[in-house]
């Protein structure tokens, strides 16, 4: 088993060149969603388990364009019907990208802000960061830029940008089945974070009573890109067995953010969509409050001879 996540991520309560007034709001608004997070926890200790209304079949995906598709997860709970949002990327139409704020003046940005900034057509979490706003908890690089040289104990890596022929274009690494070692040489960027799901397929999450919103980075069979992301709070264990038992096909997950940070991006095919977080069974961000943030992975359309 995984440990249970302690570190939690530090929202970017603001934008640097934001006033003091916005900070402030930001702040107020985290601890509002601790104190109700508790107060719901108290409540009702034992939370139901959701029960899934699976994707019957590929039918249930909205095509955006190309290579890219939206899955929606409808799950029941008690009398309440949450959504699991699942966008779904081949990587012979679109390559990955990290975007990290302290190789450009660190300056914070909402993903939405991340994707008009760089032409991408999706962002989300790169990984909980620290209270600097700026350093990722665990190991982040990339060929240019280094943002935490420092190898935690996760063992989840996320590696795209291939740095030799005859690899995949983005895989996940396990540490408990993989040569780390051998494989982060392969790889331009490299970013670390908690494990979902192993190289075994097995939800690896400890059972624990918080709910929180989640991002999460998923591969599939086809070794396509998974963005997952859910709005309403979900024990993080319950959500990973929701995952498996739908016809996703995932070979591996990892955990890149939870709780109001953890956000998600799209603007394809002539649509937009801002999915946020909340925290605990009460709190919500706000009308759809967006986040600041210091790192995200943002998706490229490839050129056509790319």
């Amino acid at each position: 088993m995984e440990p249970v996540n302690a570190r939690v991520g530090f929202s970017a309560c603001s934008d640097p060149r934001s006033s003091a007034k916005t900070l402030k709001t930001h702040i107020r608004l985290l601890c509002a969603g601790l104190v109700t997070g508790l107060i719901a926890l108290m409540l009702n200790p034992n939370p139901a388990r959701a029960q899934p209304i699976p994707i019957q079949d590929p039918n249930s995906w909205q095509l955006l364009e190309p290579g890219l598709e939206l899955g929606r997860i409808s799950t029941s709970s008690d009398s309440s019907v949450s959504t699991i949002n699942v966008l779904r990327i081949d990587t012979h139409h679109f390559k990955l990208e990290l975007f990290n704020a302290s190789a450009q003046d660190n300056v914070l940005l909402t993903p939405k802000q991340w994707a008009q900034a760089n032409g991408l057509v999706a962002v989300i979490n790169a990984s909980m960061f620290q209270e600097d706003l700026s350093t990722s908890v665990s190991l982040m690089r990339t060929e240019r830029h280094t943002n935490n040289s420092y190898q935690s104990k996760d063992n989840t890596i996320l590696a795209f940008g291939p740095a030799t022929p005859r690899v995949p274009e983005v895989k996940i690494i396990d540490r408990q089945c993989d040569d780390f070692d051998t494989w982060k040489t392969k790889y331009t960027t490299l970013i670390q974070s908690i494990r979902m799901i192993s190289c075994k397929g097995r939800n690896v999450w400890r059972t624990q009573s918080r709910k929180s919103s989640v991002s999460a980075v998923a591969m599939d069979q086809q070794d396509r890109i998974l963005f997952i992301h859910t709005k309403d709070a979900f024990i993080t264990h319950n959500l990973i067995n929701i995952l498996l038992q739908q016809p996703l096909n995932i070979t591996r997950a990892m955990y890149v953010e939870g709780g109001p940070q953890a956000q998600l991006y799209i603007d394809s095919g002539g649509r937009k969509y801002e999915f946020t977080g909340s925290i605990g069974a009460l709190f919500t961000s706000g009308a759809n409050l967006a986040w600041p943030l210091p790192n995200v992975i943002g998706v490229e359309r490839r050129a056509p001879r790319d």
